[in-house]
């Protein structure tokens, strides 16, 4: 093979997404770094982009299988499957397809808080299961809207989740690296995630993922949430310290959590499966047909520009 390729690198690409990858050029599949590594040493020659979904580690050593290559194109906002740092280091240029996905996770995260506050998963049991058509009354849950609400990483989905909570009445307490323009009366903690917990009933976990978020929300922090505390993450599991998340649950230091992410997903803790205090999604906060269509658009944007050499339209390096 001799004429530039696409490597496809991930076996979960819908057959859409996979038309529209391979009308931007030739393309290899190769899902695996087994697979990656067998690839005829003409065939790995020609490779000059990776179109990547999903959170399979890319590292250096992946990287130099492909001498030409030039830019990965990630499918989604997060990166950190991505060693950035060594991407940058071999002059290879990384994107993602940040703002399509942020109103679906921010729907999301209000969905959850809902369901948790209102008991609507049990709800919907009850009536299915006929024990509220023998006379038994749900018990009385609890009023989401007004109370406090904590954004842990105001950025792009932070902002929309935040812009949702207001709408609910809810004072908005937050941390970013830095000031954000925000409504008057909405509260700056800067990076201090122990006092946005004092100061909040409920906090939702937004930040990036990577190292250096790598359990943000921090066991002093759970702690600090006290007993009206709920946790809802719709960042990545390693943003919250799991260990410390589950302790609070069990003893009931804090009152509940809504996660839609995981650590070693998706395979989850069975400790938290036990818990009735917990609400699980199957880390879909991203997952309608309309946004999956708009990433996938906006990363083969990305490719498309490289190989028509005009500016990307969200590069991360």
């Amino acid at each position: 093979m001799t004429q530039a390729a696409i490597l496809v690198s991930a076996p979960y690409f819908s057959d859409d997404e996979r038309a529209r990858i391979e009308s931007v050029g030739p393309v290899v599949y190769a899902g695996t770094p087994a697979e990656r590594a067998a690839l005829p040493e003409d065939v790995r020659a020609a490779v000059r982009a990776i179109a990547n979904k999903g959170h399979k580690a890319i590292d250096g050593a992946q990287m130099d299988l492909f001498p030409n290559l030039e830019i990965i194109a990630q499918f989604g906002v997060g990166y950190d499957a991505i060693d950035v740092a060594a991407a940058t280091e071999r002059g290879i240029r990384v994107t993602n397809t940040p703002d399509v996905l942020n109103e679906d996770v921010a729907d999301l995260a209000l969905a959850m808080m809902l369901a948790w506050s209102r008991e609507i998963v049990k709800g919907d049991g009850w009536v299915r299961n006929g024990t509220w058509g023998k006379g038994k009354e749900l018990p009385l849950n609890r009023k989401m809207s007004g109370a406090p609400v904590g954004i842990a990483g105001m950025g792009r989905i932070g902002r929309a989740i935040a812009d949702r909570c207001a709408a609910f009445g809810m004072p908005v307490h937050y941390t970013s690296r830095t000031e954000k323009e925000t409504p008057a009366g909405w509260t700056y903690h800067g990076e201090d995630v122990v006092a946005l917990a004092e100061a909040v009933d409920w906090m939702v976990v937004a930040v990036v993922g990577g190292d250096h978020t790598k359990g943000y929300l921090s066991r002093e922090a759970i702690q600090a949430l006290g007993p009206r505390g709920v946790v809802i993450n719709i960042a990545r599991g390693t943003c919250v310290d799991e260990e410390a998340l589950i302790e609070a649950l069990e003893a009931g230091d804090i009152a509940g959590a809504g996660l839609d992410v995981f650590y070693g997903e998706p395979h989850v803790n069975p400790r938290l499966i036990a818990l009735p205090n917990v609400l699980l999604q199957p880390h879909q906060a991203s997952s309608t047909a309309e946004t999956r269509r708009d990433m996938s658009i906006a990363q083969c944007a990305n490719l498309a520009a490289y190989f028509d050499g005009a500016p990307l339209p969200t590069p991360v390096n």
